[in-house]
């Protein structure tokens, strides 16, 4: 009889274990997720600026892979900058995504090799780099056709810490 109620005690309290962990998890994806600026970015043609960023780098498999999932808002200056090992093709989507995002696709020497624009929030369609990228910038969604930005321009980046 020992062995039954503590087995129904372990249970029980794996059971409040679990809840609280969905609870956690749930509460956390309610908090405003903030920007960890670590870096200045800016876009050229030529030697004309045509534009500059506070930058969240995006170089780990953890950080690439959540990419800006729950954000609910971001400014017009603000960019995520996923950085690859190397060039090769590249799909981003917008899986729990909800701000519409211009994914802008960057060669080796962070040159604009294609853009996604106007990503769509919540939408699982694949975005195709279409050109090997090493680099992909998330800005929102017409920055891209605001600065005038095409294919060949170069981004510049500084780290700040």
């Amino acid at each position: 009889m020992k062995h039954i109620s503590l087995f129904f005690l372990l249970i029980s309290m794996l059971g409040a274990w679990a809840c609280g962990n969905e609870a956690e998890k749930a509460k956390n994806l309610d908090r405003e997720i903030t920007f960890n600026i670590d870096s200045k970015g800016a876009f050229y043609r030529s030697d004309s600026l045509l534009g500059t960023f506070d930058i969240e780098t995006a170089d780990t498999e953890y950080k690439r892979t959540t990419g800006l999932m729950y954000r609910k808002k971001m400014k017009d200056n603000q960019a995520m900058l996923f950085v690859f090992g190397e060039e090769a093709p590249r799909w981003f989507w917008m899986h729990n995504t909800y701000i519409p995002l211009d994914i802008i696709y960057l060669d080796k020497n962070r040159k604009i090799v294609s853009v996604q624009k106007n990503a769509q929030p919540l939408n699982d369609t694949g975005l195709p780099s279409n050109k090997p990228a090493q680099y992909v910038l998330e800005v929102k969604a017409g920055i891209y056709d605001r600065l005038g930005l095409q294919p060949g321009d170069s981004l510049a980046v500084s780290k700040i810490k």
